[in-house]
């Protein structure tokens, strides 16, 4: 199978990512396309629910490369983010091992490629074939994360003590995202390509619906983003996303609904706003009688 061909512009990239579904203007075309060049990670940054998880997925698509995804939380350590050995398969080697057999030797073979577990980061390293790897959310991870992620995205490498330095077959295209929850590192902003992703316009989000919802009328999806827009302004605990808007769109599809008017509104307000203190202060603000 021929390896997908590299973007060459950022208009090509602008092309293939509307192609994949995802409508990018000109800084992230271009951003995606240095970032290729360069051989740099990408760190997108920006409110939850603007495209940044899409954004890698959609680079994925476009370049026909395999995703690799590490999803970071609060408490991840490097067995969930690197690599880890099978103890299980070790603790049944080293019973199955002669009795005469020196423990070294034993030693040797558990500690060995066939006993490790891989993890997104080292299996992004390892992979031959061109690979997008999403780092998602870094900002939820503790600090110490970070560590893990420098040598990485340095020199594209993993030591493991056992092993010895795993260097990259092929270097994975890096998407990092934030939603600025805390700042990260000075350490690992410098090795990145830096791009910062806000809620569309209403003329671009009107665009992604049209193109994401087929069969919605241009005047329907007029009013949609009008009215996200609208929440948006709110004081929320949770803004609509982008995916959230596409989600209103395609309910008003299945409900038959040609407007949204007030009455659509408050009947459908739960597929953009997940909190019940969201939706009261929507229904004050806009008048909303249920």
């Amino acid at each position: 199978m021929t390896a997908p061909a590299a973007f060459t512009s950022p208009d090509d990239v602008a092309a293939r990512l509307a192609a994949a579904g995802y409508l990018a203007d000109e800084p992230v075309a271009t951003t995606v396309f240095l970032a290729q060049a360069l051989g740099k990670p990408l760190l997108v940054e920006g409110p939850a629910g603007t495209g940044k998880t899409e954004l890698a997925k959609a680079v994925a698509a476009a370049t026909g490369a395999g995703l690799l995804r590490l999803q970071c939380y609060e408490g991840l350590d490097e067995a969930r983010a690197l690599y880890e050995f099978n103890y299980k398969k070790q603790l049944l080697a080293i019973q199955a091992a002669p009795s005469d057999r020196a423990w070294q030797e034993t030693h040797d073979d558990i500690f060995s490629a066939e006993f490790l577990l891989e993890r997104p980061l080292l299996a992004a390293i390892r992979r031959p074939d061109p690979t997008v790897l999403l780092i998602d959310e870094a900002d939820k991870a503790d600090v110490e994360v970070e560590g893990l992620l420098l040598e990485v995205l340095s020199d594209y490498q993993v030591t493991i003590p056992e092993l010895g330095t795993i260097a990259a077959v092929r270097r994975p295209f890096v998407v990092i995202t934030s939603n600025a929850a805390r700042e990260l590192s000075e350490a690992l902003k410098r090795r990145c390509l830096y791009l910062h992703l806000d809620y569309p316009t209403a003329e671009r989000e009107r665009a992604i619906v049209l193109a994401r919802v087929p069969g919605i009328e241009a005047s329907l999806a007029e009013q949609l983003v009008r009215t996200v827009a609208a929440l948006r302004d709110l004081e929320l605990k949770k803004a609509p996303s982008i995916a959230e808007t596409i989600d209103w769109a395609r309910t008003l599809l299945a409900l038959g609904l040609d407007e949204l008017d007030e009455t659509a509104v408050a009947r459908t307000l739960g597929v953009v706003l997940k909190h019940v203190s969201d939706q009261e202060r929507a229904a004050a603000e806009l008048g909303l009688r249920g």
